[in-house]
């Protein structure tokens, strides 16, 4: 026998937008309105709003709210398998459109810390030129709040950075890499057996300046454990801060991106763990949503994979009791694989 949808249904299945559909999915994969929310970018009352009108839609409930975690209702399983095909659809739709507007992209621009520029640059423009031969690359380094800016200000397309943007919902924001802050001192004038606030305030603080993310990030967390030392450095590079420091035979807190790039400074410095309460920063690949098609996720691969097997050994050979300083963030099973980002 061969039944028709009833016009109800099918009036109740044309109502349906997508935007109520990755709601929907958001919810069920997070089983909290907040935890939805923020993976959307929006508001908690945008995520409710969209479910209630969903439900509206169908005619029956989809959630049991009253259950923690949220759980499907029977109703709502069977929308699922359709939510997710439709979305898949659609965004496997948006890619292709995207790599056909980016096959004629005339030029691309890209902003990186200087913390990972000569690791990442020269390997990423090689990258994106065999993807995009038609396109001209262009690169920028600098501090992560001048990249953020940039992307913000439509300067540049891609970024490399350390600071999100404050209005996360216009940006698709990829992790590459989680790296804790470790404790720089000129060779021997450091005992992590010692009383560390007596050994630190006898020798010099190189810093860096406040006018930069480090800078206040640093400053800010030695405030907040109560260790208040004597101002007598301040500088922009990481290069100018570790050289202060085996010049002076002092200190200095930074990062393992930040010492690998001080090339051969690094060899004159002792690498410790922090004594104190740890500070750690995360790095993003980030871009405007929508923009460049699937472009982002090969390069959060790329970069991961660079990642993964440069300089994670590089600073593994520097500080083999501190490899857990440096960890790889998001899809690390995507990433290259080994020699393959060469």
């Amino acid at each position: 026998m061969i039944t028709t949808m009833s016009n109800t249904a099918a009036k109740a299945i044309g109502r349906l937008t997508l935007r109520g559909l990755r709601a929907f999915i958001a919810l069920e994969e997070t089983r909290s309105v907040a935890a939805a929310a923020q993976k959307l970018g929006v508001s908690k009352s945008n995520v409710s709003q969209q479910i209630t009108a969903l439900e509206q839609s169908v005619g029956t409930k989809l959630f049991d709210r009253d259950k923690r975690p949220i759980l499907l209702t029977p109703a709502g399983q069977v929308l699922s398998l359709h939510a997710h095909r439709i979305t898949a659809t659609v965004s496997a739709a948006e890619a292709s459109l995207a790599e056909i507007n980016l096959r004629s992209l005339p030029i691309l621009n890209t902003g990186i810390i200087d913390d990972l520029d000569a690791s990442l640059t020269p390997a990423l423009a090689s990258f994106l030129q065999a993807r995009l031969p038609q396109c001209f690359i262009s690169a920028f380094s600098g501090r992560s709040d001048q990249i953020t800016e940039k992307l913000i200000s439509r300067d540049i397309d891609i970024a490399v950075t350390a600071i999100m943007p404050t209005d996360m919902h216009r940006f698709n924001i990829l992790p590459l890499l989680r790296e804790q802050f470790v404790l720089i001192s000129a060779q021997g004038k450091y005992d992590p057996r010692s009383d560390w606030r007596k050994t630190l305030s006898e020798i010099p603080l190189a810093q860096y300046s406040e006018n930069m993310p480090m800078g206040r990030l640093v400053s800010g967390h030695l405030k907040r454990i109560g260790f208040h030392v004597q101002r007598r450095f301040s500088f922009e590079s990481t290069r100018s801060v570790i050289a202060t420091v085996v010049q002076t035979g002092g200190w200095t807190l930074s990062t393992p991106l930040s010492i690998l790039d001080a090339g051969a400074l690094a060899d004159r410095v002792d690498i410790s763990p922090l004594p104190f309460a740890g500070l750690s920063r995360q790095i993003y690949l980030i871009t405007r949503v929508d923009e460049i098609g699937a472009l982002p996720d090969l390069m959060a691969r790329e970069c991961r994979g660079l990642l993964r097997d440069r300089l994670l050994p590089e600073f593994a050979k520097r500080a083999p009791r501190l490899t857990e300083a440096l960890s790889l963030q998001g899809q690390v099973e995507d990433a290259c694989e080994p020699g393959g980002a060469a």
